[in-house]
């Protein structure tokens, strides 16, 4: 039974970063629209309050990773999960926006109708069902399943006699002092358990079946600490913001023109931590720099513990679990009394949101994304989704800029429909993310699709985004524009 039903200009979906950075961009650029965040779990923060596990920490800078209206000023650049929280909760308190907020309110379905331009959304909440309405949905929901990570289908597990956790729900507690454990998985959550476990643990073992890239950098920017102290705090966080932006570009395109060259000099820097025979085993992969995500390894933490015989690294495959721990396909037996299997995330979009057009529903396994944030055929909805290639949040504030122009271009032009049109239907389909990473490769066919040139081509490179979202044209004649008639009155409904 549905209880209430409320209207707003604009409905966004998620309280994360995206979420509370598009609430910021909307009061600055859009005053005159009204808007709600819709918040499924208890509290702000997604990524940075759903993960638990020790040294949860962001994977980029906090120059890039922070907003761009709001100076990151404390003195790490690799932050912890919880002063990422506290930079959320400044933003809410700052902007005011605790009163926009609602939580515990899960969106399970979103339809649109075309005579009266409008978005309905049926939400979850206290064991009653809800209807919101709004004229523009903007999703900042993240990529993946906030319910369950992914988890292989391990032979065996189940005779496992210890305790088996997944990082994603990490029990609070757990008491692994002394303890010996074994983290498998090989990327940023994995890396991040290992060292921070192994100060307390007896034995931290790192499993993984291939070997990926991995970097080392300071925690502490010094030139940004030192700006902070002559300059005022934005104009030095946006000189250091910009050049962790380019440096970041710059590395990139190395990479991908020059990925021998590249990967050599990656690997050269791990055999300066922990030698040689090391970076053969366990630091070489078998694809290009880039190719996946690279891992950041904050003070080179990681290989301290190794060579502080605290933890140790395991490149191998899994034959079977065994009551005591993991059977290798070596013939290797791994003990241990905590198994973590940081094994990854499932990508999911929207929230798991169903999606509907006219009654019609929607597959975005079927669409086209325009510019990244928009799909073709579905009005006045877009959609925050950050970069792979660096830090999420330098897109979202971008994407969510580029809401705000579109929303009072719609106002000024007297519009209210705003819907991507492909007008090439033998476009040559392109994956929407080029990464090989296996997140991606599982959730694949149920991804939208990329074209051959802009603007359904996603270019994952900042300064094109900028000038594209910041500075083109709206009425590119790919959006169309138009407002609803009423069928009884010939009147633009309301």
């Amino acid at each position: 039974m549905v209880s209430r039903i409320e209207h707003v200009d604009v409905l966004i979906v998620g309280a994360g970063i995206s979420g509370i950075g598009a609430a910021v961009h909307l009061q600055k650029h859009c005053p005159q629209r009204s808007f709600l965040i819709l918040e499924g779990r208890a509290a702000i923060g997604g990524t940075w309050d759903l993960f638990r596990y020790p040294g949860i920490r962001s994977d980029s800078d906090m120059y890039t990773l922070g907003f761009n209206f709001k100076p990151w000023t404390q003195g790490k650049a690799i932050a912890d999960g919880g002063a990422i929280l506290e930079y959320l909760d400044e933003t809410v308190t700052e902007y005011g926006l605790a009163d926009r907020l609602r939580f515990d309110h899960k969106v399970s379905e979103a339809a649109w109708d075309s005579a009266t331009a409008r978005w309905t959304l049926r939400v979850q909440h206290a064991g009653e069902e809800l209807q919101l309405t709004c004229n523009f949905l903007y999703m900042c929901s993240g990529y993946y399943d906030f319910n369950a990570g992914y988890t292989p289908d391990f032979p065996g597990r189940e005779k496992f006699a210890g305790q088996f956790v997944h990082p994603q729900h990490w029990p609070e507690g757990l008491d692994y002092r002394g303890k010996r454990v074994l983290v498998i998985g090989s990327g940023a959550t994995a890396m991040t358990l290992v060292p921070n476990m192994a100060r307390e643990a007896r034995e931290v073992v790192m499993l993984q079946r291939s070997p990926t890239y991995v970097v080392s950098r300071p925690a502490t920017d010094r030139l940004a600490n030192r700006l902070r102290r002559y300059l005022p705090a934005m104009l030095a966080y946006q000189l250091i913001r910009w050049r962790n932006v380019l440096l970041q570009m710059f590395f990139f395109n190395i990479a991908r023109l020059r990925p021998e060259k590249f990967s050599d000099r990656l690997l050269g820097m791990v055999r300066q931590e922990v030698g040689a025979e090391a970076v053969a085993k366990h630091f070489t992969p078998s694809y290009r720099p880039w190719q996946q995500r690279l891992c950041l390894v904050p003070d080179s933490d990681l290989f301290k513990a190794i060579r502080a015989g605290k933890a140790r690294m395991v490149t191998d495959q899994i034959e079977t679990f065994t009551p005591e721990g993991i059977r290798l396909q070596s013939g290797e037996q791994l003990n241990a009394d905590i198994i973590v299997s940081a094994t990854g995330l499932k990508l999911l979009l929207l929230g798991g949101m169903q999606l509907s057009v006219d009654g019609r529903a929607v597959d975005l396994a079927d669409t086209f994304a325009y510019k990244g944030m928009m799909f073709s055929g579905v009005p006045n909805m877009a959609v925050a989704f950050g970069y792979t290639n660096a830090s999420w949040t330098l897109k979202a504030d971008l994407t969510s800029e580029y809401v705000c122009r579109l929303l009072n271009h719609m106002q000024a032009q007297h519009k209210t429909v705003v819907t991507p049109q492909l007008a090439d239907p033998g476009m040559q389909p392109m994956p929407w993310l080029d990464f090989t990473s296996g997140y991606v490769a599982r959730a694949r066919d149920r991804l939208p699709k990329q074209g051959m040139h802009l603007p359904w081509r996603l270019y994952q490179n900042y300064i094109k985004d900028l000038l594209l979202l910041r500075f083109s044209k709206l009425e590119d004649g790919v959006l169309r524009f138009s407002k609803p008639v009423d069928a009884d009155t010939s009147r633009p409904a309301v």
